[in-house]
């Protein structure tokens, strides 16, 4: 579960501690808050998807736009497709793991099929 990427000159991380998104300019000897709204839950994942960031959450599926400083829901039917574990990029597809097994999406992850 990748909770630190690589995005550019920056690193981009889960702080599980504080349930903060930070990032450092200088390879990892300093973090800088970026977000850090409880109103997403618990972040879990993280995963680069063109100029998106994608974040599994304790509540869903969340999307980023605006250098990370705040999300918004992508896919929050977690009564559907269960809890969002991890994320990977596969071709043109998101796969996606959850409580409930397998799904693809073809569309940023809005709508998943189990596979």
């Amino acid at each position: 579960m990748p909770q630190l990427i690589n995005i550019g000159k920056e690193l981009l991380r889960i702080n599980t501690t504080k349930n903060t998104i930070e990032y450092s300019q200088n390879g990892g000897r300093s973090w800088v808050t970026r977000c850090n709204s409880t109103s997403y839950g618990t972040f879990i994942d993280l995963l680069q998807v063109g100029r998106e960031i994608l974040a599994c959450t304790s509540k869903g599926l969340y999307a980023s736009q605006n250098d990370w400083l705040s999300f918004s829901p992508r896919c929050t039917n977690t009564s559907s497709y269960g809890d969002f574990l991890n994320l990977q990029e596969n071709g043109n597809e998101l796969l996606a793991n959850t409580s409930k097994g397998l799904y693809y999406s073809r569309n940023g992850g809005r709508s998943w099929i189990g596979r």
